[in-house]
């Protein structure tokens, strides 16, 4: 099963969706580290919240094969910025979880999501455990890694899908800097 690295805001449910992952019942924990299971890493909501620890995410997302922005269906506002994407060479998907809440707002969290860069959105249940099945089958699927030349590339182009099927490879050297 490919790694999911899980970045969001405190009580946006990524510790609880890795209990689901892992078959456990959800009970509460509350993320005060970075944890690292063999099928995701738990990041505390505080290193999404607070802009100084941005590089820390950055460097633990480099442990996994896939990336997700993880944000509560009733979130009142949105942290992750549009494009934010560029950077990485993983793919990133967008996880929607309280989806129950009453004042859950799926499709205003699936733009924001989709802003972000997501290339798939998974709608979750954390109690009852919908769309988690669907999100650990598409875990199992091997994905292609990209290249840092292909990752560059992309960025230079603006492109964000995670297709690297379309375009040749290209050596590091042809990009320089005018």
């Amino acid at each position: 099963m490919n790694k999911l690295f899980l970045n969001g805001r405190t009580e946006s449910g990524k510790t609880t969706l890795t209990q689901r992952l892992k078959g456990e019942d959800p009970h509460y924990e509350k993320t005060q580290y970075t944890k690292t299971w063999d099928i995701t890493i738990d990041t505390p909501g505080e290193y999404t919240e607070c802009k100084k620890f941005d590089f820390a995410l950055g460097c633990f997302s480099f442990d996994s094969d896939v990336l997700a922005e993880v944000v509560a269906a009733d979130e009142p506002y949105n942290l992750h910025e549009p494009g934010v994407i560029g950077w990485a060479t993983r793919p990133m998907i967008g996880i929607i979880t309280k989806i129950d809440s009453p004042h859950a707002n799926v499709p205003m969290v699936e733009q924001w999501l989709r802003q972000s860069g997501c290339e798939r959105i998974f709608k979750i249940n954390n109690i009852t455990g919908e769309g988690v099945d669907e999100l650990r089958e598409y875990l199992e699927t091997p994905i292609k890694p990209m290249s840092l030349e292909e990752a560059i590339r992309k960025q230079q182009k603006g492109e964000i899908e995670w297709s690297n099927e379309s375009t040749p490879k290209t050596p590091i050297e042809d990009y320089t800097e005018e």
